[in-house]
């Protein structure tokens, strides 16, 4: 029965869309062929018109946008049109925009793209619309927008056809309007704090400044293998070198890896590195450049995910790796001694490890496994091991460990922060040991980029770095649910797979 169904219905579209193909050809055999218009005066956007009703009532104005519905009458007809603000109603009679384009607009498809001049005014059910004097077809649609795109199952075709999902879902246009005004207020902070947006590499011959898989690709000029980039850091902190103090990027990344609802191959990375400071000074920016977005963007401090609350406006928690996982798993990571003790507690605490993981790799799983989940308002985890963290400076007191932190919330890792390392000789030992990491199959570690050698040879200041993650923070803000619907066009497996 539901194969008799489906081919009942699919001569259906296929007859909707001949139907509109054979309007296309009509209108240009009379000389009336949309396509050839280039431009039209468009002088309001709808949600403009219905802010302003006290003002414009009774005024001519010009809109452009989308039809999304028609409801033809007779002499008489309403139809509703979708601009970039939202909708707006347009009475269309015969008598005020005449016979031939009276004709012409009840030939009009759904999803066609239309311009509509006229007078504002309300109608006796209180509706503010436009009493049109002249409607233009700018663009045939040649297509059949779907009835019911909002909620699909199918969000994989959501993805896919992301103009469909933004004509079709207000809310999901809203996100991407929230994701922009995000940018704009990191952006707008940073330079009232003296930061210099900058711009680097993405195709590098050494992908350094994180632990993934490059994306390898050829370069045919130089006839030489290059990879995408997996970080910003090694470039931004060259400038540093070079004495320009403070300096950001937020640009694409690509990592070599799976996806799932927090991951996809290529996302938005921010990092940020300033000359002078520590991981101390990079918690007080993110604390202050987190609650001047929310605040900017939501209005409030307070931003709720899926029912939970998270506050924004107290100081943010700080505690320290050990801290943590003494906290949440009642281990105290002070009292092991050696590898050996450290692989027993792993094993009595069914955490699982690997051969060449080291005491501070082990602590790094300790946390991830029992401490992670329970960081849901806004903390900083400090002082991690140094077997994870290749490119921090050590702690005075203590060199097992390194001056960094991890900024937490939802129990998500939302920024990744050290006070840097600017010793080029223990630099070069820890490529050194990253080397020997890929060599035993590690195929997510560095190795030596001797530019960057070079640069450090010269001399950089002490600075802290910081990396934000952009799309965990636009989830956070906008309630979504995973990257994917934060990313206008996120990374999809081909159909013809």
């Amino acid at each position: 029965m539901g194969e008799q169904q489906k081919n009942t219905q699919e001569p259906d579209l296929n007859q909707l869309k001949k139907v509109r193909r054979e309007k296309l050809a009509d209108l240009q055999a009379n000389g009336q062929d949309p396509f050839t218009i280039t431009k039209y005066n468009q002088t309001h956007h709808s949600q403009e018109i219905k802010d302003n009703f006290g003002e414009l009532e009774g005024k001519q104005v010009s809109v452009a946008g989308r039809m999304m519905s028609k409801r033809v009458m007779g002499k008489a007809s309403f139809c509703n049109l979708q601009d970039l603000q939202g909708n707006i109603q347009s009475y269309v009679a015969r008598d005020s925009v005449g016979e031939d384009v009276y004709k012409g607009f009840k030939k009009f498809d759904v999803g066609d793209v239309i311009g509509i001049e006229g007078e504002v005014f309300r109608t006796k059910t209180g509706e503010i619309s436009i009493h049109a004097s002249n409607i233009t077809l700018l663009s045939k649609s040649l297509q059949v927008l779907p009835e019911k795109f909002h909620g699909l199952t199918n969000t994989d075709l959501r993805y896919r056809q992301r103009y469909v999902d933004l004509i079709m879902n207000p809310e999901v246009k809203d996100t991407f309007i929230k994701r922009s005004k995000i940018l704009a207020a990191i952006r707008k902070y940073l330079s009232g704090e003296g930061f210099m947006e900058v711009e680097t590499p993405m195709l590098v011959a050494n992908a350094g400044g994180a632990a993934a898989r490059p994306f390898e690709t050829h370069f045919n000029a130089l006839d030489e293998d290059l990879k995408l980039r997996i970080s910003l850091e090694l470039y931004l902190k060259r400038l540093i070198v070079g004495g320009l103090e403070r300096v950001y990027e937020i640009g694409r990344v690509f990592r070599n890896e799976g996806l799932d609802t927090r991951h996809n191959p290529e996302f938005t990375l921010m990092e940020l590195y300033q000359a002078y400071t520590d991981y101390h000074g990079m918690m007080d920016l993110t604390e202050n450049l987190y609650r001047y977005v929310a605040q900017e963007v939501l209005g409030t401090t307070k931003i709720v995910y899926k029912g939970v609350e998270m506050d924004l406006g107290k100081p943010f928690e700080r505690i320290t790796m050990i801290d943590a996982v003494k906290k949440y798993a009642g281990v105290d990571w002070n009292e092991v001694e050696t590898l050996e003790q450290a692989r027993a507690l792993a094993k009595e605490h069914h955490v699982e490890f690997e051969e060449r993981h080291k005491k501070g790799d082990i602590l790094s799983l300790f946390f991830e496994e029992f401490a992670e989940e329970h960081l849901i308002q806004p903390t900083f985890v400090m002082d991690h091991p140094i077997e994870i963290s290749p490119l921090t400076k050590k702690k005075p007191e203590n060199p097992d460990y390194v001056e960094r932190f991890e900024f937490f919330m939802n129990g998500w890792e939302m920024a990744n922060a050290y006070s840097e390392l600017n010793d080029p000789i223990d630099q070069r030992e820890r490529f050194k040991a990253q080397e020997e990491l890929l060599a035993q199959g590690d195929d997510e570690a560095n190795t030596t980029d001797e530019d960057f050698m070079n640069a450090l040879e010269i001399g950089m200041p002490p600075t802290g770095g910081i990396g934000f993650g952009i799309d965990r923070m636009c989830m956070l803000l906008t309630g979504a649910e995973a990257i994917r619907d934060v990313l206008l066009f996120p990374t999809m497996k081909s159909l013809d797979k």
